[in-house]
């Protein structure tokens, strides 16, 4: 049966950052994950874990600076001493709260970047990520995101990223798959997620349009949820998405899951 963590950079944000790993737990979560642990020391965010039985699924390596728009930095020529130090660190952190996978998000070339250049550098970066958390027993993910809400971003597509990947001839880098992102550039989600499941790492939901709740839109998410269940997918499923009101009011989607995992 499939296993939901709770995005806790989008979920509960209506308490404060650490208070959040409660509530998760409260609502019937067993996993977590987030974007970034990097601003919390490690010693909490582990408190925190172990107070709420918890289990960390995933974060991602680091990106850049969020507040201008930077969505990784693993395709920027000029920062590949970042990112290498970005690699170490995520492993630190992976490694001290039990975390299996650890995500990498390509980046935005600048405009006066060559795109041969950028591919180049994207691809070294991931086979050097790869081969580090391979040696820590990490498993590494890429995460291809949709053109509309990351205009520029260098990876948009699922069999792009799986291209890059096989160039890094790295054997520890697998896709995450984010159905959101990929019901906005490509569709065909079930087919898809069938055909590549053996080259998935990690999965995310969320509605289309808007980013909601997974139930709300055009995404049949229990459809796609049952799909999982029987193709055998033993990963975490990610629940990362911006709740319409307070995250509890929007947790129905969940409920009837959470009943069977208890039962």
């Amino acid at each position: 049966m499939a296993k939901f963590s709770a995005n806790l950079s989008m979920l509960f944000t209506e308490r404060s950052f650490l208070d959040r790993f409660a509530a998760a737990a409260r609502a019937g979560f067993r996993g977590v994950e987030f974007l970034s642990p990097y601003e919390t020391p490690v010693e909490e965010l582990a408190q925190r874990l172990r107070d709420n039985r918890l289990a960390l699924a995933l974060f991602n390596l680091p990106m850049g600076d969020r507040t201008r728009g930077e969505r990784g930095v693993a395709c920027l020529p000029d920062r590949v001493d970042e990112f290498r130090e970005g690699v170490a660190r995520a492993i630190a952190y992976a490694r001290a709260l039990g975390c299996p996978t650890v995500n990498c998000l390509a980046g935005i070339p600048s405009p006066k970047t060559k795109m041969i250049e950028a591919r180049r550098t994207l691809i070294e970066n991931l086979r050097y990520a790869g081969d580090r958390c391979a040696e820590s027993g990490v498993q590494m993910v890429m995460e291809p995101l949709n053109r509309y809400d990351a205009p520029g971003y260098f990876v948009t597509h699922s069999g792009r990223a799986l291209d890059l990947i096989d160039e890094t001839g790295s054997n520890n880098v697998k896709l995450q798959y984010d159905v959101y992102h990929m019901q906005r550039m490509e569709g065909e989600l079930a087919a898809t997620i069938e055909r590549l499941l053996p080259r998935i790492g990690h999965i995310q939901i969320a509605g289309n349009p808007g980013r909601h709740e997974p139930s709300v839109g055009e995404i049949n998410f229990r459809y796609l949820v049952d799909r999982l269940d029987a193709l055998g997918y033993e990963g975490w499923v990610g629940a990362e998405y911006h709740p319409r009101g307070r995250t509890e009011d929007g947790l129905g989607w969940f409920t009837s899951y959470r009943t069977k995992s208890e039962a």
